[in-house]
């Protein structure tokens, strides 16, 4: 594998070689761009790091366009970095060695919808909402709910997660088969449809969570849901957060089937408030989704019920109403925005991790004192049902001293996390940002990755610097 680039020697704009980038425009023509505003947009997700423009932007259309960059690009030794909606949290799109990045957000075929095997076949830069509005009219939907408007090609490339994962899985789960442009150009399936098969590797599980580091996905086959029949949501409020989390590892030791459990601790709550116009009580508060038939969701509204009563819970409240439901979740789902508007000109530097559920009461509540000890905002958010929780920390990215202390505070929560046999991310993915607790985490297989990587992207050209950097690169 060639040595990497450092910042100081990556090329600047128009830095491609000029052979490639002639192939390139006359594959591609107007979808081939060098412009400063195209290329930092595709330089930054929505995190805290700075932006790392590539050299050019290729827009493409189709997999077997995508393999044609592909190739072009393996020939002159240049990195492709895989671009979809821009909504990553830890640099997976950075352009740390230069290069092109190559948008596949206008690949948006919904190929197949296959209600009689539950499935549906995409093309990568169809959306999660895009989906669920074909699969109104036949009665299914799609559960993976990260909250964005993100690719489903992105979500399989991070393995993404979300609020519904308590219950229907993660992309992890729920992605059946894909298709993959490899670092030399060729064009592979992962596999076929069958429910099951013991036939080879999984090559399936392999590039889901892969971060464009093996391949670069073009479509998506994904495992689709029925529509529950009833649904029912309760919001309540705690006087503490180990209160809550106590309440919620009580429900799901009772194998009450929640589809969604969130938690927003106070000042998250105060954000949702004045971002979302909303007048929630200004505590820890609990916000459950039940599913099934109308009796299956009256029997575990009372289960749960029951059970946050035992441990505290005021304030509670349910939502029947479609809209309502609707509304208390886009809130939640702002959450980013809304801790980002406490703080004009501030960037969120978000950074998740996920513990065994009975590990998760201990870990917030170190974490919660480091949050109150911090001096800058911060608020807290939690798919909780799965032990996975979010900080949300304000900073200002031009402050040495901020930076250096929610450094800190992230290493400090890794640790905690790592500690107690949990992961350093559990949905946010690892890009560059999280790239150095990666030994920490897996120790020895983190060889093994990089025996992988090396058989699949000899040149090193797919996405480099990201998940197993050949040296850590700084913010």
């Amino acid at each position: 594998m060639p040595a990497s680039r450092s910042l100081d020697t990556a090329p600047a704009a128009g830095g491609l070689a000029p052979a490639l980038a002639e192939a390139l425009r006359a594959l591609l023509g107007a979808r081939f761009s060098t412009s400063l505003a195209e290329r930092e947009h595709h330089g930054r997700g929505e995190s805290y790091h700075a932006s790392r423009p590539p050299d050019a932007v290729c827009r493409a259309q189709s997999t077997e366009e995508v393999a044609g960059i592909v190739r072009l690009c393996a020939e002159h030794e240049t990195p492709v970095i895989a671009f979809g909606a821009g909504t990553s949290l830890e640099g997976h799109i950075a352009a740390l060695q230069g290069g092109v990045s190559l948008d596949l957000s206008g690949m948006t075929r919904i190929l197949a919808i296959r209600p009689e095997d539950f499935d549906a076949t995409v093309e990568a830069g169809v959306t999660r909402q895009q989906l669920d509005a074909a699969l109104r009219d036949v009665g299914l939907f799609f559960p993976v709910d990260p909250g964005a408007e993100c690719t489903l090609g992105g979500m399989a490339a991070t393995r993404a997660s979300g609020t519904n994962a308590v219950r229907y899985g993660t992309m992890r789960e729920n992605v059946v088969t894909l298709t993959v442009v490899m670092a030399d150009g060729r064009i592979i399936k992962t596999g076929g449809r069958a429910r099951k098969s013991s036939a080879g590797y999984d090559l399936t599980r392999l590039f889901v969570g892969s971060e464009g580091t093996l391949g670069i996905i073009t479509e998506v086959t994904l495992r689709l849901h029925p529509l529950p029949e009833a649904v029912s949501a309760l919001v309540c409020s705690f006087a503490t957060v180990a209160g809550a989390v106590e309440a919620v590892t009580a429900v799901i030791q009772c194998a009450v089937p929640v589809a969604r459990v969130e938690l927003v601790d106070a000042r998250a709550i105060a954000a949702v408030n004045r971002h979302s116009k909303l007048e929630l009580a200004e505590t820890p508060t609990l916000f459950f989704e039940l599913h099934g038939s109308p009796s299956e969701v009256e029997q575990q509204a009372r289960t749960v019920e029951g059970i946050v009563g035992e441990h505290g819970a005021t304030h509670l409240a349910w939502a029947t109403d479609a809209e309502e439901r609707r509304r208390l979740w886009r809130a939640r789902h702002n959450i980013h925005y809304a801790l980002q508007a406490m703080r004009p000109d501030a960037r969120i530097w978000s950074t998740d991790v996920c513990v065994p559920i009975s590990q998760l009461a201990p870990c917030l509540a170190a974490t919660q004192d480091d949050i109150e000890a911090a001096s800058f905002y911060i608020g807290t958010v939690g798919h909780v049902g799965d032990g996975n929780f979010h900080l949300g920390l304000v900073i200002d990215p031009n402050s040495p001293a901020e930076l250096a202390e929610a450094k800190r505070l992230n290493e400090r929560l890794i640790e905690r996390a790592i500690a107690c046999d949990g992961t350093c991310t559990g949905e946010h993915g690892i890009g560059y940002g999280k790239a150095q607790f990666m030994e920490r985490e897996h120790g020895e297989a983190v060889d093994v990755m990089r025996a992988i990587k090396q058989a699949l992207d000899p040149l090193g050209i797919l996405n480099p610097g990201k998940v197993l950097p050949d040296k850590l690169l700084p913010d």
